[in-house]
């Protein structure tokens, strides 16, 4: 192992007790203390006190550290303390672990701590001499125990102490110390005595301190190279000579201050210090500190008066005064400031400045403000045409202002007045307001119009404007209070607000709010609804215009409100239906004149419905409403539900008169049989064009009824193949029976259709599949499979429907309908009731031999092909891709022959 790491140390632990040393071991042993139990590395170190020579003053205390370096052990490091005069041995001092290591000389100075050991780390004391004495001066050796194997450093270090006897002189200019009770701004001067008598070399540094309460602040400090380092907080003043530090004489220092100020009271130190310089390092030798003087600085007496309350007229003068009282008479200057708000606290905020006259005697203030003074003590504000908006609360601001040196300036007081209250009075706007209503409502949808004029104005108009508010307020029956709803308001500049009851509807047009004259404003309802009656007021406000051409509210003035009323009646509407021929017979003119009557509609327009219902006891279609034929409020005629092409022109309904209407079918039939009535609606007139529907009302019912003994029909389905194989043709037959009174065939026709319900059962739509009318013209529909639909007359009374190639989709129950139509002896044909037949459940079924014919041989010839190619592919592989080469045997049987022929 390397002897650079062989070091070794030893933890004394309980072996290092106290009475018991150990000697240092000699320069180059390699083995550690025997007395020792536990080896360790041992490490070198270097014991260090202070180089040079110390030099302390008889009285002051000697402080000497001495630290151990590269010891880096847990435990505290033990340091021996010895002392040498000049020209003797060395004498135990003190221990930091032997209790009776110091020599009886210092033992009585020992326990009365005079001297004493203060561990600071544990490698590091520092040794104690208070009071130092002339037989202290000599050497000082500072050394620790060794615990290393190897002496490596150095266990001691010494050092010089020289005592000097104390020289050092320090008192006050003055004894005792006077007080001083200055003015803020005046100057004040202190001086301090300081001389040295030491034969050495010596420097001296000055410290002036004063304190106030337990603070202490440094005010100006003279090192003791010659440097001068103002306190904090006093560098500004420093630097300005506001505070000075001179020499008077040779032993004297004088501490000047040209402006005290407030914070310049307390009391006053010198603080001396000795210097002296060894081998280039300053030391303090000694300090001494004494009182030199208390400074007392008496406030300024500063108040500002002003005049409590004032009132003054709108466009006067407003004049107040500031009176200043101050007990200082040097040369200060007042800096005024006149200030307004609106609370009598000037600290809220919103206070404004209005004017101010600098120390300078410099005004600045607005045009309309103007601030003077009389004299010293006395300060004006005049403010020039006072409106509204100067009324509140004014406060004077001074403050004074005493010179500092080199120009500058510092604030020695200031006060604030108490607020002078000012009221303005003006003359109101002398006005009054009425509201008419120029159109009142009679019914709903009416317009209605207000107009709010205003009268008996006595106020110029070009510094006055007028504004109006519109309110509204709904009736009410008991003596509850109603909360007033705003319309629209407008503002001094004009600007026009909406409530959020009008908001939507002055938007849409219907609220119109305008002003035709200076004097009158009008608010216009075009649609008045129920929800609007009530009653309305209007607000007139005045607005005074101010001097920066601002406009201020002045007054307020409330019109008697106008109640806008109508009954509300329900709408009465009333139809009467007539039949001036009250018996006719089929094909001849149905007439039915219907009368209307109205009440409590405005303007009414009538729009006509005529209606028919099967008769009482007709099931063929119950409970159905038809509608044929209607004429609207502006007379345009449309037709409903009425089918009969072959009657296009066969209804007409008219407008008689404005409450009578005439209806008209020509060429009656007897399906035409039925109940019919007008269905009335009466129309109001709304913004013109437009139109309300006002009340709806039904006639009475006008019966057709035929009195005939004609023929009855029936309808019956038959098929003589209810279930067919897919493809196969299916056979349907419609079979009309005819009962009562014989017909010739050739006054009878008929409407053939033919109807499917794809399912089970009913309970899904019919599908139109083919018609044939008794004209004979077929019509089919399309549908989305492949089977072919006819359909033909076979007989008379008998119609054929076929299914040709039939598919799975073909299944399901079947009907057919029919219309009969019988000629009447005048010639025409006349339409008889549609009949029904019951269905018939046709099922079409699946042919399973031909559903796998297909399929199985196209499997068989698939299956053969895959198989012939299967052995076509093995063939080639086996022929080609596997054979062997047999070059090689060749040349073996070569060989062989070649042996044998040898």
């Amino acid at each position: 192992m390397d002897e650079a790491k062989e070091e070794q140390t030893v933890d004394l632990g309980n072996s290092q007790i106290r009475g018991e040393r150990t000697e240092l071991p000699k320069e180059g042993s390699r083995t550690c203390l025997s007395s020792f139990i536990i080896a360790a590395l041992c490490r070198g170190r270097v014991v260090r006190v202070p180089t040079g020579t110390l030099v302390r003053v008889v009285g002051t205390e000697l402080v000497i550290p001495c630290n151990v370096s590269d010891y880096d052990g847990p435990s505290e490091q033990n340091f021996d303390w010895s002392f040498s005069s000049l020209g003797s041995s060395f004498v135990e001092l003190a221990s930091t672990w032997e209790v009776g290591f110091p020599a009886q000389l210092y033992q009585e100075r020992l326990q009365r701590g005079e001297i004493l050991l203060r561990r600071t780390a544990n490698d590091a004391v520092e040794l104690h001499i208070k009071n130092v004495q002339p037989s202290d001066q000599g050497h000082y050796k500072c050394s620790t125990p060794s615990t290393d194997a190897t002496v490596q450093g150095n266990y001691e270090d010494t050092v010089q102490v020289k005592v000097l006897a104390d020289s050092l002189h320090v008192g006050p200019s003055a004894r005792p110390p006077p007080s001083l009770s200055l003015r803020e701004g005046e100057p004040f001067e202190l001086r301090c005595t300081a001389a040295s008598a030491s034969p050495l070399h010596t420097h001296l540094a000055l410290l002036w301190e004063v304190h106030r309460g337990p603070a202490r602040r440094s005010v100006l400090a003279l090192t003791h190279e010659g440097r001068f380092h103002p306190g904090l907080g006093y560098e500004q003043r420093y630097h300005s000579g506001d505070v000075r530090l001179d020499t008077v004489g040779s032993d004297a220092y004088r501490l000047s201050v040209s402006r005290a100020l407030s914070a310049d009271q307390g009391s006053y130190r010198c603080i001396v210090s000795e210097w002296i310089a060894e081998q280039g390092n300053w030391q303090e030798i000694q300090e001494k500190a004494v009182e030199i003087a208390t400074v007392v600085i008496q406030p300024t007496v500063l108040r500002a008066a002003v005049p409590k309350n004032v009132s003054v007229a709108e466009g006067k003068e407003l004049d107040l005064t500031c009176n200043i009282t101050t007990d200082r008479a040097d040369d200060i200057r007042p800096e005024v400031t006149w200030s307004f708000s609106r609370m009598p606290d000037s600290t809220l905020p919103g206070s404004r400045v209005l004017a101010r006259l600098d120390r300078d005697s410099l005004v600045h203030s607005s045009p309309h403000v103007a601030l003077s003074h009389v004299d010293a003590r006395s300060y004006h504000l005049l403010v020039r045409d006072v409106s509204k908006e100067n009324s509140g609360y004014y406060f004077c601001h001074v403050s004074l202002w005493a010179p500092g040196h080199n120009r500058s300036w510092h604030k020695v007081a200031e006060a604030v007045s108490s607020p002078a209250g000012v009221g303005v009075t003006w003359l109101e706007p002398d006005y009054q307001v009425y509201l008419n209503a120029s159109k009142v409502p009679g019914f709903a949808d009416d317009p209605t119009e207000l107009a709010c004029r205003v009268v008996d104005t006595k106020t110029g108009e070009a510094n006055v404007r007028f504004t109006v508010s519109w309110y509204y307020r709904m009736n009410r029956r008991s003596d509850n209070v109603v909360t007033s709803e705003l319309l629209a308001v407008m503002d001094g500049d004009w600007t026009l607000k909406y409530g959020e009851r009008s908001k939507q509807r002055a938007q849409d047009g219907d609220f119109i709010f305008s002003k035709e004259h200076t004097d009158t404003f009008n608010f216009r309802i075009q649609r008045t609804t129920e929800e609007d009656r009530g009653n309305y007021y209007c607000v007139v406000s005045a607005w005074t215009k101010q001097r920066n051409n601002s406009w201020v509210k002045s007054k307020d003035v409330f019109s008697k409100p106008v109640n806008i009323f109508w009954a509300l009646e329900d709408s009465v509407l009333v139809v009467k239906a007539r039949q001036p021929k009250p018996f006719f017979a089929a094909g001849n003119t149905f007439e039915m004149t219907c009368k209307v009557s109205s009440k409590n509609i405005k303007s009414p327009r009538y729009s006509v419905l005529i209606t028919a219902e099967k008769p009482v006891g007709d099931l063929s279609s119950p409970n159905e409403t038809k509608y044929i034929i209607s004429l609207d409020q502006d007379s345009v005629v449309k037709l409903e539900n009425w089918t009969d092409a072959s009657r296009v022109d066969g209804v007409v309904l008219e407008k008689v008169q404005e409450d009578e209407f005439r209806y008209r079918m020509y060429q009656t039939q007897v399906s035409d049989a039925g109940l019919y009535r007008c269905m009335v609606t009466a129309w109001s007139p709304v913004r013109g064009s437009l139109w309300r529907e006002a009340a709806t009302s039904l006639s009475n019912p006008i019966e057709i009824d035929f009195q005939t003994s004609g023929p009855i029909f029936n309808a019956s389905v038959h098929s003589d193949t209810p279930s067919v194989i897919r493809g196969d043709l299916i056979k349907l037959f419609c079979i009309i029976t005819v009962e009562g009174a014989a017909l010739d065939p050739d006054d009878m026709a008929f409407d053939v259709s033919w109807f499917a319900v794809h399912s089970f059962g009913l309970d899904k739509a019919p599908v139109l599949l083919s018609s044939l009318d008794r004209k004979g013209i077929v019509t089919t529909s399309r549908r989305d499979w492949k089977s072919d639909l006819s359909l033909e007359r076979v007989s008379v009374l008998e119609f054929l429907l076929q299914v040709h190639g039939s598919e799975d989709q073909d299944f399901g129950n079947y009907y057919c309908s029919v219309t009969p139509w019988v000629k009447s002896p005048t010639g025409s044909w006349q339409k008889e009731a549609e009949i029904h037949s019951k269905p018939v459940f046709i099922t079409v079924k699946m042919d399973v031999l031909n559903a796998f014919k297909y399929p199985l041989l196209i499997g068989v010839g698939l299956s053969t092909v895959i198989g012939l190619l299967s052995c076509l592919i093995g063939y080639c592989s086996s022929h080609w891709c596997c054979k062997k080469e047999v070059q090689e045997t060749r040349r073996e049987r070569r060989r062989l022959m070649s042996m044998e022929m040898d």
